[in-house]
């Protein structure tokens, strides 16, 4: 029979999570083949693990990582607020926004599922990161935002519950802008209501048809004449737009300026040309960004 150190047993043990004795009887099956007894491992907490599939993930962490012009963004979710908030957790969602970030041809969870990294598959670890926590752990929602030479940042908010990504483009450089990005984010973040578009040309038309319907039965339920309610409803739409498209929004720094003016201020202080290119918002438990 193959000896089995302590030392073994206890490389398993911290590579795994799962119990002394567990680790010590894979590995005299494994005969002492340490990767072997990984996968058994796995093979055993897997069978155990997938008891938990199905399982509510109303917890969870918002990941970002900024990587110069890009920037990747995860909804991790598991059961309790407990586990996450544990290191594993935590760094799980961290690589993984990271792996999101490098890939461009992640746009969603199964694709980032199917993500290899160091040989193994992004499923693989979710599934091993089951077994070792005890709880379901999925992939809810990722982003990414690339801005072809321009500048991205991100801010997290409330202990990982909230995540912004910002990518702005630029004609040149300038500290000033790396300031700049991050109060963006912070103030997709904060703005209330949430901006929905860069500008107005950028809001989805069905939102635009759902609004007209509902400020349209509003003036007739008032009793509002047929003549005026063309313009009675595009009043309120005109309004509307100015409070859910980022750039007409009062910065929340310094709502005496709107963001448009925020940006133009700081692109003559910096003496480049700046652009917001794009901007992703997620929110804990949310079905889909807002």
């Amino acid at each position: 029979m193959t000896e089995i150190t302590a030392a073994t047993v206890k490389a398993l043990r911290d590579q795994t999570g799962a119990g002394m004795m567990d680790c010590k009887r894979v590995l005299q099956d494994a005969g002492g083949d340490l990767p072997r007894a990984v996968e058994l491992l796995r093979e055993r907490g897997l069978a155990k693990a997938g008891k938990r599939e199905g399982r509510a993930t109303s917890e969870g962490v918002i990941a970002i990582s900024i990587d110069g012009a890009r920037a990747g963004m995860v909804e991790l979710g598991c059961e309790t607020d407990f586990v996450a908030r544990t290191g594993d957790f935590l760094g799980l969602a961290e690589s993984l926004a990271a792996a999101v970030a490098r890939d461009a041809s992640v746009d969603g969870p199964d694709a980032l599922l199917a993500l290899k990294i160091d040989g193994e598959t992004v499923d693989d670890r979710i599934k091993a990161a089951i077994a070792k926590l005890g709880e379901n752990v999925v992939v809810k929602r990722t982003a990414r935002l690339e801005t072809n030479g321009g500048l991205a940042g991100g801010y997290v908010h409330a202990g990982g519950k909230l995540g912004v990504l910002v990518g702005i483009g630029t004609s040149g450089t300038a500290p000033a802008l790396d300031d700049l990005v991050k109060d963006l984010a912070m103030h997709v973040a904060a703005a209330d209501p949430s901006p929905v578009a860069i500008d107005r040309g950028g809001v989805p038309a069905e939102l635009l048809e759902s609004e007209r319907r509902i400020y349209r039965k509003q003036a007739e339920q008032e009793g509002k004449p047929e003549k005026i309610l063309d313009r009675i409803v595009e009043g309120k739409l005109g309004k509307f737009l100015a409070e859910v498209t980022l750039l007409e929004q009062p910065f929340i720094k310094d709502p005496d300026r709107s963001v448009g003016e925020l940006l133009r201020d700081s692109a003559r202080e910096a003496g480049v040309e700046v652009q917001v290119m794009g901007f992703e918002r997620f929110k804990l438990g949310e079905t889909s960004a807002a």
